[in-house]
Formats: structure tokens, C-alpha cells, sequence
């Protein structure tokens, strides 16, 4: 049997968004209600076919998610209420589960119920024919309040492996009942991708007209790939969550599954629009989501990470830039990404002459003598315990001294920092600037803010044009790879200015000190380029 039977390039495979329901299931993930509104908003503008809002039954602010949305017009997907079958000998009318998925007053249902003669035994503790009327039962009732049901099969490859025909029979009950899409779950997500496909073909030739689902979750690993192996085998609707978010391990992350059954499996997800547009949205709901959790983007995600297609090695860079597929697999572009050429201690020339033309405008030949030297310095400063992987800001200065193109425009020549038992601290700093020395305080939450409010008072009488630059994010961690009896604390700080932003880099024992030396470098930074803006090319700067 050929391994992709029921591929066919061009097949429409529609979407269910589940991060507001089974993405909040997972430890230390919760969502606002304002939180739950501004992602099922920004997902209708991405163009997923159903957002699953949460089960109404289970908590109330679930419910006043439901009720919230009615003051709200979705333009391309449904909104859909989850929840599970009847509870065994209770008649549809009077389970209070099923009741408050028509309460929610939404176009579909999504209901769960049993595959598995485990959990139908052991769990729910009744026989596999109630249990087939739960599942039958459940679906025609909610039908009968038309509304549009979704039927996810739990634990479906489980039961599946220990009992066959039962679980096949309880997927046909759902869907003779009146489900119009039958999803195969694997909820315990220890399926492999071998056996989801194996599987979930052999449900394909058993009902040839039953539309199937596939909902994987994450737990050894292949929810993507298991997610797009059933799609091979014949599935034309996948459930998963922004950013892989949910029980356990999580849930499949529809910012790989999405662009991969596109781009790379030739099928078509999220209607209306190509793929340069649909997927920079995909790359916000992610940012959007991260932003509700609290959490730090992950810069290592397939696609949509800052470091997607980050280049490091020089053997890299060089290649990419000769011809971008050599290690490229789709073009950044594709999905709202872009190429990153990393200056480190790893990096060769062309890795730093990338960056001096992206950053500097400045045309360099990899061979140039200065780009030599400021690759030792940069190595030199790593073997230190510098990082320039997220701040090539500091690395690109120390190319401009190399080049001649550096001009100090100020220094810091001391500091003193006062910290109270409160959250309160005080700083005093004297500031170089331009032949004479400037002293200025600062107060703020903790000795970092304070000393910035400080330094940006001295530096702004001077240079108001450091006035828009702000501080974005501020990160400390101690360098492992340092081999020393002292500690060693490495501080990366962000800053933008509302057109473009830059991460540059401070080393040191002393937290302060190194926040310092982050600090300066990036108002040094903003400065610099500025200067660099103003002056000419020289073409020497192109010869080695």
C-alpha cells in the first residue's frame, strides 16, 4: 500500500482552534475573559474554521466567555461549545453538561465520549451498550437544538489497539446519530506516527463517507507529525492550539501543523487568502497568546521563531547567501519570518558582513581586515561568557571600532546605586559627555530602572534624539559555559524607538555593573547608526 493513499494535493483540510479550551488545560496556562475574547477575535481575522471557547459546564467564566461573544460579529469561523456525552442512565433533557452547551447559544457543539472498553468499564462503569446509547443519544439531542456537532472520539488509537470493533462501533454511533465531523483522538498521546496512519486508514476504508478529524496530543513528542499522518491516511479536519499549549506535554501546534499541510503536503487550510498573508497572522495569534500566558516566545518554534531561520555557522551564511534552499526549507517570507544571520563566536566573515549591510549599510568583503578582527574580539568576549546570538547591537559596535567608523559620544565614569528595605531605589551617575561631565539621579523600581532613569536623563540634554529609545525587555542569566570561581552574570536588555529594534549584551560579576554596560551599549547603539546615517561609504571599506 502506497504510504500517502489518500493524500490528495488541493483537498480543502478545515481547522478547529482549541486553545481557548483544551490549551487551558494545561499547568500554569489560564486566560482572562478579556484574554479569551482577544484571541478567539484575532483567530476569526487568522480565518480557522471553528474556535472551540471553552466547556461551558466546567467553570463559570467559561460560560461568560459564551455569553461576552454575542456583542461580537465572527466573519469566518464558527464559535463552538465542548462538553461530553450524557452521564450513563440520565436522559439527554436532564444531563446538565449537555443543557449548558445549548445555553452557551453558539452554532456547534463539540461533544467527547468514550472509545476505549477501559474507560467504559473501569472509569464510567457501566456496559459498552449504554455507553453506545450515551454517545448516539448526546449527538441527536443536540442535533434536535440544531446545532452543528463535532465528535471527538477519546482515546480513540487506544481503543483501537485492544478492541477493534468496539471502538469502530462507537464512532458509528456518533455518526449515524447525526455528527458531521467524527474526530480520532489519541488523548493520551503515546500513539506513533506509524500507527496513527496505520489506524486511521483502516477507519478510511471501513466508512468512506464519514468525514474524520484527527486531535493528537503531545506526549511523546509527534503531535504535529501524528496530526499530519492522519491527514495522509484520510482526515480532512485537524484540532490543536496556538503554540502546542495544553495537557501534559500539550496538544498539536497549528503553527507547524497549518503551513506544513500546505506548503509542504499540498493541501489547503485557511480559507481565502495565500500564504504570505495567512500565515504573519498565524505568527501574531502566537505572539498574542504568548503575551496572555506571560510567557517568552519561543524563539526555537518551527516557522514563526525568531530563530527559524537564524543562521550561525559561517559555513551557513556563506551558503544561504549564495543560495537560500541549501539550508533554507521554504522562504522566510512565506510565513511572515525572516532570515537572521547570528554574529558569534561560531560566525564566520560572512555571518558579520550580513549584518554590517542589513544593520549599517555598510558594503564589506568578508576577507576585510577588520572583519578578522573583530571576529577575534568577538570570540575572545564569548570564551568571557558574552552572548551575541541575542544581541548583535553590542557585536556591531565592536565592528564600527574595528572599521574606524566609531566615534564616543559619551562614557559613563562612575555610578552609585541606594537600595531601602522597600522596592524604592536611588541612583546617582556622572556621565562624559562631549568634553565635560554631567552628573544626574534617578529613582525607580530596583537599581537597573533607577540607573536608567539616570543615565537617560544625562544623555537626553544632549542627544534628544535618544528620547523616543525605550527599554523593552530586560533578561539576566548566569552563563554555564563560564569555567571560573567567580560569578558571572550576563545581562541582555531590548530596546526600540517605534521604527526598528536592537538587543545588546553586558558581562560582569556585578549585576549592576553588567546592566550598565547593556545599558550604554544600547543608547550607544541608537547613537552610532544615527551618525552612520549621515556620513558616506567609502568604497575602501569594501577591500580586505
Amino acid at each position: 500500500m502506497p504510504l500517502f493513499l489518500y493524500s490528495y494535493a488541493g483537498d480543502y483540510v478545515e481547522v478547529l482552534d482549541t486553545t481557548l479550551r483544551d490549551g487551558s488545560q494545561g499547568a500554569s496556562v489560564s486566560f482572562t475573559l478579556q484574554d479569551k475574547i482577544r484571541v478567539a477575535l484575532k483567530l476569526d481575522e487568522l480565518g480557522v474554521d471553528y474556535i472551540e471557547g471553552g466547556w461551558p459546564y466546567s467553570n463559570p467564566k467559561d460560560y461568560d466567555f459564551f455569553k461576552a461573544m454575542r456583542e461580537y460579529s465572527l466573519t469566518r469561523a464558527k464559535l463552538a461549545a465542548f462538553g461530553s456525552t450524557r452521564r450513563k442512565n440520565v436522559r439527554p433533557k436532564d444531563d446538565e453538561s449537555l443543557n449548558s452547551i445549548v445555553k452557551a447559544d453558539v452554532p456547534v457543539a463539540v461533544i467527547f465520549g468514550k472509545s476505549w472498553t477501559l474507560h467504559v468499564e473501569k472509569v464510567l462503569e457501566t456496559t459498552w451498550e449504554e455507553n453506545l446509547s450515551m454517545i448516539a443519544e448526546s449527538v441527536e439531542y443536540l442535533r434536535e437544538h440544531g446545532m452543528e456537532v463535532v465528535y471527538d472520539a477519546e482515546h480513540f488509537y487506544q481503543g483501537y489497539q485492544e478492541d477493534p470493533e468496539a471502538a469502530l462501533a462507537s464512532i458509528e454511533a456518533a455518526w449515524r446519530a447525526g455528527a458531521r465531523v467524527v474526530v480520532l483522538a489519541d488523548t493520551n498521546g503515546g500513539t506513533p506516527p506509524h500507527e496513527v496512519y496505520r489506524i486511521t486508514a483502516e477507519v478510511r476504508r471501513r466508512f468512506p463517507a464519514m468525514a474524520l478529524g484527527a486531535h493528537m496530543h503531545n506526549d511523546i513528542g509527534c503531535a504535529v507529525a501524528n496530526t499530519l499522518m492522519a491527514v495522509a491516511a484520510g482526515a480532512r479536519h485537524v484540532q490543536g492550539t496556538v503554540n502546542g499549549v495544553g495537557e501534559r506535554t500539550g496538544n498539536a501546534d497549528l503553527t507547524a501543523v497549518l503551513p506544513t499541510l500546505e506548503l509542504k503536503m499540498g493541501f489547503r487550510v485557511l480559507r481565502d487568502e495565500p500564504p504570505p498573508v495567512k500565515y504573519s497572522r498565524l505568527r501574531e495569534v502566537s505572539r498574542l497568546v504568548y503575551e496572555a500566558l506571560g510567557a517568552q516566545p519561543n524563539p526555537y518554534q518551527p516557522y514563526i521563531g525568531e530563530f527559524a531561520f537564524a543562521h550561525k555557522g559561517g559555513v551557513h551564511a556563506d551558503a544561504v547567501m549564495k543560495v537560500p534552499r541549501a539550508y533554507e526549507h521554504i522562504d522566510p517570507a512565506l510565513v511572515g519570518n525572516r532570515r537572521v544571520f547570528v554574529v558569534s563566536e561560531v560566525a564566520g566573515g560572512a555571518s558579520v558582513v550580513v549584518k554590517a549591510a542589513e544593520e549599517l549599510g555598510i558594503p564589506l568583503d568578508k576577507r576585510h581586515d577588520a572583519v578578522r578582527k573583530a571576529l577575534e574580539e568577538i570570540k575572545r568576549l564569548e570564551r568571557e561568557g558574552y552572548s551575541f546570538d541575542l544581541a548583535p547591537a553590542s557585536a556591531l559596535l565592536i565592528l564600527m571600532r574595528h572599521l574606524g567608523l566609531y566615534r564616543e559620544r559619551f562614557r559613563v565614569v562612575e555610578w552609585r546605586v541606594v537600595t531601602g528595605p522597600g522596592e524604592a531605589a536611588y541612583a546617582i551617575v556622572k556621565v562624559w559627555v562631549d568634553g565635560e561631565e554631567r552628573l544626574e539621579a534617578g529613582e525607580g523600581v530596583g537599581p537597573v530602572h533607577a540607573i536608567d532613569v539616570a543615565l537617560r536623563r544625562a544623555l537626553t540634554v544632549s542627544f534628544p534624539e535618544l528620547r523616543p529609545v525605550a527599554l523593552r525587555d530586560y533578561r539576566v542569566v548566569l552563563p554555564s559555559s563560564v569555567k571560573s570561581t567567580e560569578s558571572i552574570v550576563r545581562v541582555t536588555v531590548e530596546f526600540g524607538n517605534g521604527d526598528r529594534i536592537w538587543r545588546t549584551v553586558g558581562v560582569s560579576s556585578n549585576i549592576v555593573m553588567a546592566s550598565i554596560k547593556a545599558l550604554v551599549d544600547g543608547y550607544d547603539f541608537a547613537l552610532q547608526t544615527k551618525e552612520l546615517k549621515t556620513r558616506a561609504v567609502e568604497n575602501t571599506w569594501r577591500r580586505p
